[in-house]
């Protein structure tokens, strides 16, 4: 039986003989797609080739690709684990052809494409020729496509008619989105059920059914169409190839398994899993062996997308893995019974799993797994205060409806992280039900919301020069003659702004940490300013407000040279601070995030503990005696394994080309690959200053620094303060024993007053006291008083309730113009009677007096505007006891 590393290597070989380029995954994070935050197909690499903004390099390629699918249109998350097919992270196998109209015989097209696909299933691997069926575009009246003759022609060399199925436009029409590159595919489908079940079923009737055993494996799709924003198809000028086979579907079959989680891909990690949890995995479709499978696919789609760059965060595409690996933990936690941190442990097997085709985890795998480490054990915790905000929903609900209300079971999943299937396990297991009607209403309301921030909408291109390309000459040149190419309008937020495309631009676009450029187009005498500049793909596209009246004009492109110079010499200080970290901190520091602005710089990098202000003064001093060198700053164009020997430091999650631009800063000291704008030597940079350092994840620190003219005024303002502070203090001679001295002064003075605190509280308990009066068994102490502070308040309420049984205290007072009010009941009252401090503060009191609070049952305080009702409160609070209605 071949393994999972033999079929890969198959697929490679076999193209590769078909004269294939053979090119590395891209990363699984994308920086410059506004579009896409992941990889969710292997064509997304090769985008730019296929919208004409980019000359393919290579006519013919062969990749396995890194991809993700949980967000957006390609949304498997749920699916996952539940069945034996889906999966958030998988690889893409695919063979490309990328057509050339100055060279059309360089390509291929459909003749090729199925050809192939049949020789490498049947031939290759050996598949059996009745196990297979393939689907063709029948043709779309209302689009006016005809049926795929073509394919279904080719199609008939090699397998039966009855075997070629007509698929409608859902299944057999491809896009890339609701605009651009599309065109009809032809997929291959493998029926892997029995003989017996073959001979009850015919096979062709649970194509495309979502049966579990009749599967798609490949899909051929021909692009030959560019869908525009009106849905008007218009034919391309080159015609290319883009296929896709799943690699896991792909091992399955050759594997002769049922399901994808039986293959050497991911049994190893379900072995491990069984080790570590003490629980057996059985391949059913019980809670816990979707555990297992959830836990086998998930930790590829974390492991691979921080190796990538990703960190798990709170916003955009770093939310979406602190999600997934959430719903890790949620279904060992609740499913395999482990209430510790467990996807950590699986790092290394994966890591060395995929060394030789993925390397970049296991060059990472010890940061890798702090960082899953550290965010399992918040997320447990996390899971710990849920279940216990659970618990006292259940308890402070009416009993006799059962029934949790929509609106919490959303603050549990918003809030928490848990997911409806945990609220609903957890009130199943109490008898209780989920009002679904009202959740769903929440999470809708929270997608709007979502979609209504994250809107843009985009209208086509207008096209004004056909077939020209895009380039940057502003490593040289700060101003430049040029034409607009196209240009486009856009909708963001309800604000219309336009995109304009340069044929040449001097205009930096946003990447690798760098902000865009900002300056003027002039056309004629009309100016308008850029307001930034990015990339789309390899597309640099200029930010403008408003359109010329003469967009077909000469275009005399000016960037903001002033503001380009200060973003330079804080690009340059990011190089030599890197390599300054490396020698003191040590090689295991690499970057994992910047941003480099004409204000200051950011720098985040991988290290596990604080840097030591020794260690910061050791790095800012070897960055000035750098400074100082004045070392002219080189930069130079090789071919990537030229440079890599040469030793560049390339970074996690970035994709290279063949040729990279390398810079350097003495061959010795720092050598990387960048794109980015530098000074001409290290002089330039004037001095460099750190001004912070903090932890901003598990493994990653961050330093912003200035360098330049924004060192030079940041230290300006550091010695302005210090001088107001030396005046403020009168001028002494020592102005760190002048702060000291009053810094003992004032825990002297705290101490003091902390005293006389302590007397005047104990003189208001005892007047307190006298006035305690009995309503129904219970000691009542209500009274409005002066105290200085809400503090005070509250440390009363604690010592009357320490001094007697069965008590009820309420307290309020006027502090500066505000109310303040504290509520304490004696801890045999909360458990005899029910008695809630908390639900009156919360229910009662805050209405009340227009404000909010809360607290524990025993002690909760509440703060507010309305000190003209605190004589209500305390009436109120009597009157409660009186009627026994608390």
């Amino acid at each position: 039986m071949l393994t999972s590393s033999q079929i890969r290597q198959q697929f490679l070989d076999f193209f590769k003989s078909k004269e294939h380029q053979i090119v590395a995954s891209a990363p699984i994070v994308i920086k410059n797609d506004p579009t896409l935050m992941f990889t969710n197909a292997g064509m997304n690499q090769f985008k730019e080739y296929f919208l004409g903004d980019k000359k393919a390099p290579y006519s013919r390629v062969a990749d396995t690709q890194k991809c993700l699918r949980v967000s957006g249109k390609h949304n498997d998350l749920e699916e996952v684990g539940v069945d034996t097919y889906h999966h958030t992270m998988f690889e893409m196998l695919g063979n490309w052809s990328f057509g050339d109209p100055a060279q059309p015989t360089a390509g291929y097209f459909k003749k090729e494409a199925i050809a192939w696909s049949w020789e490498l299933l049947t031939e290759v691997y050996k598949i059996d020729k009745n196990r297979l069926y393939v689907t063709i575009f029948e043709g779309d009246s209302k689009e006016n496509l005809p049926k795929d003759e073509e394919s279904y022609n080719l199609w008939l060399q090699h397998i039966s008619a009855d075997r070629i199925l007509l698929g409608n436009k859902k299944d057999n029409f491809w896009e890339m989105g609701d605009s651009g590159p599309c065109g009809p595919c032809t997929e291959i489908h493998v029926d892997c059920r029995t003989d017996e079940e073959r001979k009850k079923t015919d096979g062709k009737t649970l194509v495309n059914a979502d049966h579990p055993q009749v599967i798609e494996i490949w899909n051929n799709v021909f692009i030959q169409f560019n869908r525009l924003k009106d849905g008007t198809l218009q034919p391309l000028p080159a015609k290319h190839v883009d296929t896709g086979m799943g690699f896991e579907r792909l091992v399955r079959v050759l594997q002769n398994k049922q399901s994808n989680y039986d293959t050497d891909v991911f049994k190893p990690t379900i072995e491990t899993v069984e080790k570590i949890t003490n629980k057996k995995y059985t391949a059913s479709d019980s809670k816990k062996d979707i555990a297992f499978r959830v836990l086998a696919d998930h930790i590829r789609a974390i492991a691979f997308t921080i190796a990538d760059g990703q960190l798990p965060s709170n916003t955009g595409a770093g939310y979406v893995i602190r999600r997934i690996l959430r719903r890790a933990v949620r279904y060992y936690f609740s499913y395999l019974e482990y209430k510790k941190p467990l996807l950590h442990q699986l790092i290394y097997l994966i890591a060395d799993q995929f060394k030789t085709v993925f390397p970049e985890l296991h060059q990472q795998k010890d940061f890798v797994t702090k960082v899953i480490k550290e965010e399992e054990e918040t997320f447990l915790r996390t899971l710990e205060k849920g279940i216990q905000r659970f618990n006292e929903y259940i308890l402070d609900t009416i009993k006799g409806k059962r029934i949790i209300n929509g609106k919490f079971a959303f603050l549990l999943y918003d809030t928490y992280g848990f997911p409806i299937d945990l609220t609903i396990l957890m009130g199943k297991e109490i008898g209780w039900v989920v009002d679904m009607p009202a959740f769903e209403a929440e999470l809708k309301q929270q997608k709007q919301r979502s979609r209504a921030a994250t809107s843009i909408e985009t209208e086509d291109w207008i096209v004004l020069k056909s077939n020209s390309s895009n380039s940057f000459v502003g490593y040289n040149q700060s101003e430049i003659k040029t034409q607009v190419i196209k240009y486009r309008k856009v909708v963001t937020k309800g604000k219309e702004q336009y995109q304009i495309v340069l044929e040449k631009t001097p205009f930096y676009a946003e990447s690798g940490g760098q902000i865009g450029d900002r300056g003027d187009l002039q056309f004629n005498n009309e100016v308008i300013e850029v307001m930034n500049t990015k990339k789309e793909n390899d597309l640099i596209v200029h930010y403008i407000n408003k359109l010329p009246q003469q967009i077909d004009a000469e275009v005399r492109a000016m960037i903001n040279v002033t503001k380009r110079l200060h973003i330079a010499l804080h690009h340059s200080a990011t190089h030599l601070l890197h390599a300054a970290l490396r020698k003191v901190l040590g090689t295991h520091v690499a970057q994992k995030g910047s941003l480099v602005n004409d204000e200051y710089l950011r720098f985040d990098f991988s290290h596990f503990a604080k840097v030591s202000d020794e260690e910061l003064q050791q790095v800012e001093s070897l960055v000035n005696e750098k400074i100082r060198a004045n070392i002219p700053v080189v930069i130079k164009e090789l071919p990537k394994e030229e440079a890599l020997k040469l030793g560049a430091m390339a970074l996690f999650g970035e994709k290279y080309g063949d040729i990279v631009r390398v810079v350097i800063m003495d061959e010795n000291y720092s050598v990387e690959l960048c794109g980015g704008t530098h000074v001409g030597n290290t002089g330039q940079l004037g001095y460099f200053s750190i001004i912070s350092e903090s932890a901003i994840a598990a493994g990653v620190r961050r330093i912003e620094a200035v360098s330049g003219l924004a060192a030079e005024n940041y230290i300006t303002n550091q010695c302005q303060q210090l001088k107001n502070i030396q005046i403020t203090l009168k001028n002494p001679k020592d102005i760190v024993k002048a702060i000291q001295q009053l810094q003992e002064e004032q825990t002297q003075q705290k101490k003091y007053i902390e005293k006389i605190e302590d007397r005047l509280r104990k003189t208001i308990k005892d007047e307190l006291i006298h006035k305690k009066e009995k309503i129904n068994g219970i000691s009542f102490i209500g009274s409005i008083v002066d105290a200085p502070n809400a503090d005070m308040l509250k440390k009363l309420c604690l010592d009357i309730k320490n001094e007697f049984l069965n008590s009820v205290t309420i307290l309020a007072a006027n502090i500066d113009g505000k109310a303040a009010v504290a509520i304490s009941v004696s801890d045999d009252i909360v458990q005899s009677q029910k008695i809630d401090a908390n639900k009156i503060i919360k229910e009662i009191i805050s209405p009340l007096i227009n404000g909010s609070g809360g607290g524990q049952k025993n002690l909760a305080t509440a703060g507010g505007q309305g000190v003209s009702r605190l004589s209500d409160v305390i009436k109120g609070v009597r009157e409660l006891l009186v009627k026994k209605i608390i």
